[in-house]
């Protein structure tokens, strides 16, 4: 049985313009938003007004691609996000306090993978970001969060010769990601190597950001268990997008290790990321997260 509205089908129809729906339905639901062109991208910045907003508190950036690859109907990547954060725009439209949550959905996530994270779309952002002295924020990126009930906390590595200040930024913002998630999902989730989305694009820029995704319990168990049994696994994930340029022209067949990923990730690109593969408690789990999220405050 199908959970979504015709609105989620239509999003991840072959011919959707999925820009104009995203600004369509925050518009119809009383949400402003305008589009930020940057470098031959069009993201959408949603717009609240100035009373969202508290300066002595730390501004949480919300980053989701709406962009997917050719030839799938992208509906856990990255769909299921857009809708999940649309839908919690609309609500904090009415917000009872101050929320400080400023929204991007993203164009050319995709992308990064043809010539480094550069061409990235968010990367831009980041640029932009950057030259602004807009280093303070902490940036959550969520992608693929409509399959399965476990919430995974990217693991990352940061850059090598990464200063102090960045790392100790980082470990901040990380440890406050893990005080998120057990606030939202007490006992159900997890932290594991995750391939790089839109928080490549900010950590490169020197900013830090996390990324956030969900699995299925049983998928997320497995993949932990081969973690431990596969030291070479955790390189394969994270060059998962540095290799698929070598994939797609053939020159290889296919990243190390693709069977022991979990087939959340494997659907991915695929046709089989369709509508069928979501689970309804992903969106229960993801309310939870991001209306905690929207409680935090952090100086």
């Amino acid at each position: 049985m199908n959970f979504l509205p015709q609105e989620f089908r239509d999003f991840i129809a072959p011919d959707a313009d999925r820009c104009s729906i995203i600004r369509s339905y925050l518009r119809n639901n009383g949400v402003d938003s305008a589009i930020a062109a940057i470098d031959g991208k069009n993201h959408i910045l949603v717009q609240f007004g100035p009373q969202a907003y508290n300066p002595q508190f730390r501004i949480k950036t919300v980053i989701a691609h709406y962009d997917r690859v050719d030839g799938s109907p992208g509906a856990n990547d990255n769909s299921a996000a857009d809708w999940q954060i649309m839908n919690w725009a609309v609500e904090l439209k009415n917000y009872h306090s101050f929320h400080n949550v400023r929204i991007f959905f993203t164009d050319g996530e995709e992308l990064g993978w043809n010539t480094g994270v550069s061409e990235q779309g968010a990367y831009g952002i980041a640029s932009v970001f950057k030259r602004l002295g807009i280093t303070n924020d902490d940036v959550f990126v969520f992608d693929s969060c409509g399959r399965g009930e476990v919430p995974i906390l990217a693991k990352t590595t940061l850059p090598v010769g990464a200063g102090k200040q960045f790392v100790s930024s980082f470990n901040n913002l990380y440890e406050r990601s893990q005080d998120l998630l057990r606030r939202s999902c007490p006992g159900r989730w997890m932290s594991l190597p995750v391939p790089y989305s839109d928080n490549a694009s900010f950590l490169a820029c020197g900013i830090p950001a996390v990324a956030i995704t969900l699995l299925p319990a049983e998928e997320a168990s497995l993949y932990a268990r081969e973690l431990n049994k596969n030291k070479n696994l955790v390189d394969a994930v994270m060059n998962r997008e540095s290799s698929k340029k070598a994939r797609m022209s053939g020159q290889q067949t296919d990243y190390s290790y693709k069977e022991r990923m979990p087939k959340t990730w494997r659907l991915f690109h695929t046709p089989q990321d369709n509508e069928a593969s979501l689970s309804q408690e992903s969106f229960r789990v993801m309310h939870n997260i991001l209306v905690t999220l929207a409680e935090l405050k952090s100086m």
